[in-house]
């Protein structure tokens, strides 16, 4: 959707945009074997007509794709209306790639039968989009402005942390304070906060079966149904209760006293970690707006989490909240910057193994963890998922990917108790681990790769 947008942006930008006659997109790589299991067809049309994720309406933007392909008509950023063949202008080459990245695709507009411009652009990763400039393997550009405590891995940010004696929450802080008001930080994250919420939400109160040939049961509302009627009649308070310990949060909401952990089953808390992240997935596999954190792939990890501390956590607050998306965002930007989000590029121990490693590290540090101790919870997240394909049951982000949230939800949370009793001290160190990771995902088959083509994709029967 971004690139189609920026396409467009760029047409207009050149004065161009009138001249058009006719776009095409071709998808290459990934981005074209399960371009319409994740939706990547229809985010082309979107894209094109001007559309954003952050604001695009989820409920009305399936009716209007179909508008489009019934029509055959497409609003270029909503103003200029031209032809469009969805069998020739949306172009999903399953078996070809480019070769500076395996997410890539081109935009061509033509004037009658002559090109007026053509651009690539690739998607690495999280929504992030980057220009085709002709190098080898698409490069971010560092953002320029001068920050207080600059770090590209894991070393330099405990380099960091030691020299200002700040946590790594504190150093993120005052970096992202570098470009925007502290006030505007703050904001943002609570607002990022409450998206995730508001997909947990939908998740839980959804039911029916998700999009596609596989008719997957959407199975959070029955769980949150049934973990709510477990704890038993509403509370004055906000939360469920039945007299015996056992409550039921509600979302984003805290759970008191003695009913943090429950008599009957001391694991129940889990469930509910298992419930969230099930329910971000769904809604992200239905085409509902989801955080990228990470991916999309991957969304529903660091809300699982996060929901739990919230919930179950004594001291979390909105302080606590925003520590925790800043230090998740410091572990991201280290992967970002050294080696790939992409499960087209490294499988899914790039997507659901940053998510684990990056909500352990967020964890540790509200636990208490000091830096050292952030840093061995995040390695021990991503070490333990290492070799993770990325093997999506016909093309759509549904088996395997939304029950590896669930777990990868869990190991976060296992991973940050486990670096908790530790000193901070261990053999394996977060740089290490993501240069294993980098190094396990170029030896992995191209056909683990987000391309539908090995792994449980071919093992389970489309039925």
């Amino acid at each position: 959707m971004r690139a189609a947008k920026r396409f467009v942006a760029s047409l207009e930008a050149d004065g161009l945009l009138d001249e058009v006659t006719r776009v095409q997109a071709q998808l290459f790589g990934s981005l074209g074997a399960t371009g319409h299991g994740h939706g990547s067809f229809n985010a082309v049309l979107w894209g094109l007509e001007g559309a954003e994720p952050e604001t695009v309406d989820t409920g009305s933007a399936p009716f209007r794709a179909e508008e489009i392909k019934q029509s055959r008509r497409i609003r270029l950023s909503g103003r200029r209306e031209v032809p469009f063949d969805p069998d020739e202008d949306v172009i999903l080459h399953r078996r070809r790639s480019l070769t500076s990245h395996p997410n890539g695709m081109t935009f061509t507009a033509y004037t009658e039968h002559r090109v007026l411009s053509e651009r690539t652009y690739h998607s690495i990763g999280g929504g992030f989009v980057l220009d085709d400039d002709g190098s080898e393997r698409p490069r971010l550009i560092p953002d320029p402005t001068p920050l207080p405590y600059s770090f590209r891995t894991g070393a330099e940010l405990l380099q960091a942390c030691a020299m200002s004696g700040l946590p790594v929450s504190g150093v993120m802080f005052a970096n992202e304070c570098a470009r925007r008001p502290e006030q505007d930080v703050r904001a943002g994250l609570l607002r990022i906060w409450q998206v995730m919420l508001e997909c947990i939400h939908a998740g839980c109160t959804t039911t029916g079966v998700l999009p596609g040939r596989l008719q997957v049961r959407r199975r959070a509302a029955d769980l949150y149904a049934r973990l709510t009627a477990d704890a038993g009649p509403s509370t004055s308070s906000g939360h469920v209760a039945n007299g015996k310990g056992r409550v039921a949060p509600h979302f984003g909401q805290k759970v008191t006293g003695s009913a943090v952990v429950p008599e009957a089953d001391p694991l129940q808390a889990l469930d509910w970690v298992t419930l969230w992240a099930l329910a971000v997935n769904e809604e992200n596999a239905s085409g509902g707006r989801v955080v990228t954190a990470p991916t999309n792939g991957a969304a529903g990890i660091i809300p699982a989490v996060l929901h739990y501390a919230v919930a179950f956590v004594p001291g979390v607050d909105d302080d606590a909240i925003v520590r925790f998306l800043l230090v998740a965002g410091a572990l991201g930007s280290i992967y970002q910057q050294t080696a790939s989000i992409s499960g087209a590029e490294v499988g899914c121990q790039g997507e659901v193994g940053t998510a684990c490693s990056m909500a352990a590290g967020a964890l540790a540090e509200i636990f208490g963890g000091t830096p050292d101790q952030v840093e061995n919870a995040a390695e021990v997240g991503m070490e333990h998922n290492l070799g993770l394909t990325c093997d999506p049951v016909g093309g759509l982000v549904q088996i395997p990917c939304i029950e590896r949230n669930a777990v990868g939800s869990v190991k976060a949370i296992t991973a940050a108790r486990l670096a908790l009793h530790g000193d901070g001290r261990h053999m394996v160190s977060l740089d290490k681990v993501i240069k294993t990771m980098v190094e396990t995902g170029a030896d992995m088959k191209i056909k683990y790769k987000e391309t539908a083509r090995g792994g449980l994709a071919v093992n389970i029967a489309e039925c």
